[in-house]
């Protein structure tokens, strides 16, 4: 279990209230989400600065100190990816910590693979072997990551939203392998600053769709310098909603991806099962 919040916009934008101050911030949720559970074993925020990913994160809980707060406060991006952990597989460290990078990827996980250490020797196969030596840690959030990126490297022209589906639905089947009444949790988020790809299943997830710049109620500021000559849009994704704001439920099971004008688009898990991959 762990709490994720993502945004993707057409101009720089501030989240620092999503990720402080709102009502139900992601901070707020490291001390106690909606389900009464505390998310306290590590926090990271990572954005992109000149192309590449800047990450920060540290072990202990968010609502620890003003770190989490600082952090959130420096953001001003398109795409902010934040998480915060209650860790299932693998002990809080640094090594363990979301989101994780590599190269201009940055990817985040809410869920838990159960039975793990068998599913991964389903899984370590399947990685390229020039990436199974960049896992520093041992969860399964990693190896789903470096599985996904294999996958794409033999891949480079599939769809990266159906060959994510592909690879979760193979994942799927190795859990069912494993123990077939195991339920599994594969809340995941993947992006290259361009390109914005994630899932939901078995764990909550919602979004939030912004087609106009607007005032923030709980700052009394607007979150982005607006550019007279152009629309604003924005994603903001969340294990929970966030704000008092109208939030939609992403439909478990499914795939979804950021299109170019900036809304979320879906489609189940199953149906990318058929996709042609290496």
């Amino acid at each position: 279990m762990c709490r994720l919040y993502a945004m993707r916009s057409n101009e720089p934008t501030r989240v620092e209230c999503s990720l402080v101050n709102a009502q139900n911030a992601l901070m707020r949720q490291s001390r106690q989400d909606m389900e009464g559970l505390m998310h306290g074993h590590g926090w990271g925020v990572a954005d992109y600065r000149d192309g590449l990913p800047l990450v920060e994160k540290q072990t202990w809980a968010a609502f620890h100190g003003e770190h989490f707060a600082k952090a959130a406060a420096r953001v001003y991006a398109h795409t902010v990816i934040a998480h915060v952990r209650r860790a299932t597989v693998g002990e809080p460290s640094i090594e363990n910590t979301h989101p994780f990078s590599h190269g201009p990827w940055i990817f985040a996980h809410n869920g838990t693979i159960p039975n793990f250490l068998k599913v991964r020797d389903r899984m370590m196969p399947e990685i390229e072997r020039m990436f199974r030596n960049d896992i520093r840690g041992t969860t399964d959030s990693e190896h789903i990551f470096y599985y996904i990126l294999s996958l794409h490297y033999r891949n480079p022209n599939a769809s990266l939203r159906r060959l994510v589906g592909k690879a979760l639905s193979r994942i799927v089947e190795w859990s069912a392998e494993v123990d077939p009444d195991a339920k599994i949790g594969l809340n995941v988020i993947l992006t290259d600053g361009q390109f914005f790809v994630g899932s939901r299943l078995g764990r909550t997830l919602w979004h939030l769709t912004r087609e106009s710049v607007f005032v923030c109620p709980i700052c009394g500021k607007s979150h982005v310098h607006h550019e007279p000559k152009t629309d604003y849009r924005a994603v903001e994704i969340a294990s929970e909603p966030i704000t008092d704001d109208n939030w939609r439920e992403v439909p478990d099971g499914t795939v979804y991806s950021v299109d170019e004008f900036f809304y979320l688009d879906a489609e189940s898990i199953a149906g990318c099962v058929d996709e042609v991959l290496a």
